[in-house]
């Protein structure tokens, strides 16, 4: 893999703390701001709904950018705003700057995600995916918990302080490692022979034949895509739903101190990087097993973790687990449908962040909506139960239509198999 990927994987480090780092910071943030626990929740939510608005957003608007500029632009924002988030005392000042930290986010996951598709050989976005997730899964390892330990040691202002000063050493990494407009570093020739030969997309990133915003457009309409997109938030929403809510789910129902709750989530954050780790190297060979198999034993983790919370041996174990399989079928769910818009190089990155975002932003809202009615702190595990098996029946609706219009096909023309992969097809193997 290409050096500057790993540089990459270290901006999204400190971004991926920013957005993960309200599980460990709700009940104090509420206390102090004077909201809901449900209320400081959204914040959550407000951030993901700038990542649902912001990725296709950026995507579109920085396709002639030079990429040099634009992540280095988005990463400049994002440090800025979260300088603001800092100081302020107000709460709505505080949602805004998570809805602008979100879309600078949002714009430079979605350049980097298009960035790391295009500086490997075809048959391996998925590893590429994972390189660059490495960051988002090591932020719930080290940098969420790292927040929760500094918001109980000097309140949760602080963890917004240390998201900024993470930001300035990746910021300086990427001006080292990105040297120019010309070859900004995030192609295959920068640190190694190109992946592949033949006409690409005309930017940095990809170089070669231009593809027209028109052309992109019609690919992201593809039915493979759409589906593919679904799931992810679905996928994510379930992950979100629980996770924002994990810290007052430990320690009011598994009954743990408050001095667990760091340790809880970094252990959620260690399954997620387990997760990511693993499915980077089946994803790009076997993703409908990865897919199948592992969506529904992450069914089954949720329903468990629900009926097992007040045990803490139960909890600490399906936390890891949960962590682990919720971003290996979530970091697979990505890479395919970066494979499934291979026609809209520039765009895929963003409206797969936001198709992700969409369910970090449905996940929090229905766990809070389920807090609000009394349903107690077990109600977010019951609703990613809900979210996951949702995955599942669209999951297998669109198999079976699709092996129907395949046969169906076969009968009209004889040249068409059964088995013959069509681009409607649900998320399968590429090309090797």
């Amino acid at each position: 893999m290409p050096f500057v990927l790993y540089v990459l994987a270290l901006a999204v480090f400190a971004q991926g703390t920013s957005e993960f780092m309200l599980a460990g910071l709700v009940p104090d943030l509420a206390a102090e701001l004077e909201v809901s626990v449900s209320a400081a929740g959204l914040l959550t939510s407000a951030f993901a709904v700038g990542m649902i608005v912001g990725a296709p957003l950026m995507a579109v608007l920085s396709r002639r950018w030079d990429r040099r500029r634009a992540l280095l632009g988005f990463l400049s924002a994002f440090l800025l705003v979260h300088v603001v988030g800092a100081v302020t005392t107000s709460f709505a000042v505080l949602v805004v700057t998570r809805v602008l930290g979100a879309l600078a986010n949002a714009g430079f996951l979605a350049v980097a995600l298009t960035a790391a598709a295009g500086m490997v050989p075809p048959g391996a976005k998925g590893r590429a995916t994972s390189v660059l997730l490495s960051g988002v899964t090591l932020a719930c390892v080290a940098g969420v918990p790292a927040g929760a330990v500094l918001g109980q040691a000097w309140g949760w202002r602080s963890a917004f302080w240390a998201v900024a000063l993470v930001s300035a050493p990746a910021l300086f990494a990427l001006v080292r490692s990105l040297p120019g407009a010309d070859d900004t570093g995030v192609r295959a020739g920068a640190d190694e022979p190109p992946a592949q030969a033949g006409p690409q997309h005309t930017d940095p990133v990809t170089g070669g034949r231009s593809v027209s915003l028109s052309r992109e457009l019609r690919a992201l309409r593809g039915p493979r895509l759409l589906v593919t997109l679904l799931l992810g938030a679905l996928v994510n929403g379930a992950t979100f739903c629980t996770f924002t809510y994990l810290a007052p789910l430990i320690t009011d129902v598994a009954g743990f101190d408050d001095s667990w709750v760091p340790i809880l989530l970094a252990l959620f954050g260690l399954g997620s990087f387990l997760g990511v780790t693993a499915a980077g190297r089946v994803a790009d060979t076997r993703p409908l097993r990865l897919l199948t198999v592992g969506g529904a034993a992450l069914l089954a983790g949720w329903v468990l973790f629900a009926l097992t919370a007040g045990s803490q041996l139960a909890a600490v174990a399906l936390v890891l687990v949960q962590g682990t399989l919720s971003f290996a079928v979530g970091s697979t769910l990505i890479s395919q449908a970066l494979y499934a818009a291979a026609e809209a190089p520039t765009l895929s990155g963003g409206f797969a962040t936001a198709a992700l975002n969409v369910g970090a932003a449905l996940g929090p809202w229905a766990g809070g909506l389920a807090l609000s009615a009394g349903t107690g702190y077990r109600a977010p595990l019951w609703v990613s139960a809900l979210l996951v098996a949702l995955a599942l029946l669209v999951g297998g609706v669109a198999r079976a239509v699709a092996a129907r219009r395949a046969t169906h096909r076969t009968g009209e023309d004889g040249a068409v198999t059964a088995g013959a992969p069509r681009a409607s097809d649900a998320p399968r193997t590429p090309p090797r």
